[in-house]
């Protein structure tokens, strides 16, 4: 199979599932619930000099080296199932990819005014790592480039993607002990369900392919 047709392949695929899984989550309620231990270890890992996308996707997901095709790519960077946080994070599940971006952008304004309000460290943890630009953006889709809120700490854009991945990245700081790398990790994951034939070219670039 030639890559655009793979690649055909996964967005009719990624569109079943949306149609198949279209029930929206109503519930908006806040989760204070103990931090819970899960996710890939990336022990050691500097995100200090990455200033891409691409150089975060190779940063995050070093098991690309061991890649030799696009279904390798696929396989590593476009999850399924339901991540061990999902309850922490109101049930989002990688199988529901519609719904759950549609949760986690609605609950972006309330989670961002409390952690800014009230929990500094965590708030200035957050600017740290989503004000860069390491892909923790909506850019395949509005043109922001890598770097999704003002170093403020304001959404750049106002889709629902952009506001998804923010809520993640926030609600993983708080309701997680997941490292800075670990939740770039997770937040790429959900980058490559919004936008696939995008990431999934950058990865399959990124390696040659």
């Amino acid at each position: 199979m030639d890559n655009e047709k793979l690649m055909f392949t996964v967005l009719l695929i990624i569109g079943f599932l949306v149609v198949m899984n279209g029930v929206q989550i109503s519930s908006m309620a806040d989760y204070v619930t103990p931090k819970v231990s899960f996710g890939t270890s990336l022990g050691g890992v500097d995100l200090s000099s990455i200033t891409s996308t691409a150089a975060s996707i190779a940063t995050v997901f070093p098991e690309l080296e061991t890649a030799t095709s696009i279904e390798d790519v696929i396989n590593i960077l476009l999850p399924t199932g339901t991540p061990d946080y999902s309850d922490a994070l109101g049930g989002v599940s990688f199988d529901d990819p519609v719904s759950s971006m549609e949760y986690l952008a609605k609950w972006y304004y309330s989670l961002k005014e409390e952690v800014k309000n009230n929990d500094p460290a965590i708030w200035q943890r957050y600017l740290d790592l989503a004000a860069t630009p390491k892909g923790i953006s909506c850019e395949f889709c509005c043109g922001i480039g890598p770097q999704g809120i003002t170093a403020g700490g304001e959404s750049k854009c106002g889709c629902q993607h952009n506001p998804a991945l923010q809520a993640l990245t926030i609600g993983l700081m708080k309701y997680t002990d997941y490292t800075d790398a670990q939740i770039l990790r997770e937040a790429l994951k959900w980058k490559t369900l919004w936008f696939p034939k995008n990431m999934i070219e950058m990865g399959s670039k990124l390696v040659g392919l």
